[in-house]
């Protein structure tokens, strides 16, 4: 399995600050680089959890008595770590999105360079795929999908351009997703606005905006007192949604203030938003996006 370096390595482990005996979890867990460098801070009874529900990250899994991989979706976080006896940990970690082994794997559907089936699931399992979006979604909700997701302005357009074209012949790959379209992907701007249109029906396919929000909303209970929680994010969405809780405990509106004026908001941000060096960016391109927020108990 070809998995590339993992983005911001030592930054997103560092935000942990990993005592020797803690328990951690890398929900992300994919070619395994953020796991290996967190076992390699954590002693002899240190424990780490790693959750994909990716079957092909089961390969990449880390014999080591210390570790624990789980295939399933980091949404359930909570109440998988009871099953295997823990209530508490000392830090959490989050690389979000799309590894680059699964833009790399042709037939995934991940990616506009491929001529591949329009899958997009992230857990093959799933009955949701984005050819069933495509092919099944009413204009209007993919217009809303186009519009939310991929922030793109003319959803209403793509929208009906997807669905008179489909009544004719079901739209299957992605090449044939991107010939329907073809008129709204000016030369300069074609890979951007395709990876926007992929962006949003891939979002809507693996509930990626709703699974984060089911996950952030568990890490109050589940840390320790001075636990970290250290999040990768690649796009806006993502990163405004861990932004908001960090800041207030919620994804909308504000938080209630008491009597005296005194609000409650569970969290709080350590240090300052990181982002790749040129460096690693020139190494890695999938980093040019990424931005890093920790996290910790208030």
């Amino acid at each position: 399995m070809s998995y590339h370096s993992p983005v911001l390595l030592k930054e997103s482990v560092d935000a942990l600050n990993i005592k020797e005996d803690g328990v951690y979890v890398d929900v992300t867990f994919g070619g395994g680089g953020h796991s290996r460098e967190i076992l390699s801070r954590l002693g002899e009874k240190g424990r780490l959890f790693a959750f994909d529900q990716d079957p092909d990250a089961q390969q990449n899994k880390i014999d080591d008595p210390r570790f624990v991989l789980i295939g399933e979706n980091f949404r359930f976080i909570s109440r998988f770590l009871r099953f295997y006896g823990v209530k508490k940990v000392d830090g959490v970690l989050a690389d979000l999105g799309v590894s680059s082994h699964q833009f790399d794997e042709a037939e995934r559907g991940f990616s506009t360079r491929f001529d591949a089936d329009l899958d997009m699931r992230m857990d093959q399992k799933s009955e949701l795929s984005g050819k069933k979006i495509i092919n099944t979604y009413t204009e209007e909700q993919l217009s809303d999908i186009l519009f939310l997701y991929g922030e793109l302005r003319n959803a209403r357009t793509l929208a009906k351009t997807i669905v008179e074209a489909r009544s004719e012949k079901e739209i299957k790959t992605s090449f044939e997703l991107k010939e329907v379209l073809q008129r709204f992907l000016p030369k300069a701007k074609e890979h951007k606005i395709l990876a926007l249109i992929f962006q949003a029906i891939r979002i809507e396919v693996n509930q990626e905006l709703e699974v984060l929000k089911e996950f952030l909303e568990q890490m109050p209970q589940l840390l320790n007192e001075d636990g970290r929680l250290s999040v990768i994010s690649y796009h806006s969405l993502e990163d405004r949604l861990v932004k908001r809780f960090i800041r207030t405990g919620l994804f909308t509106g504000e938080p209630e203030k008491d009597f005296y004026g005194n609000t409650n908001e569970p969290m709080k941000k350590v240090g300052k938003m990181i982002v790749p060096t040129r460096e690693e960016i020139k190494e890695n391109n999938r980093a040019r996006s990424a931005k890093l927020r920790i996290a910790t108990l208030k």
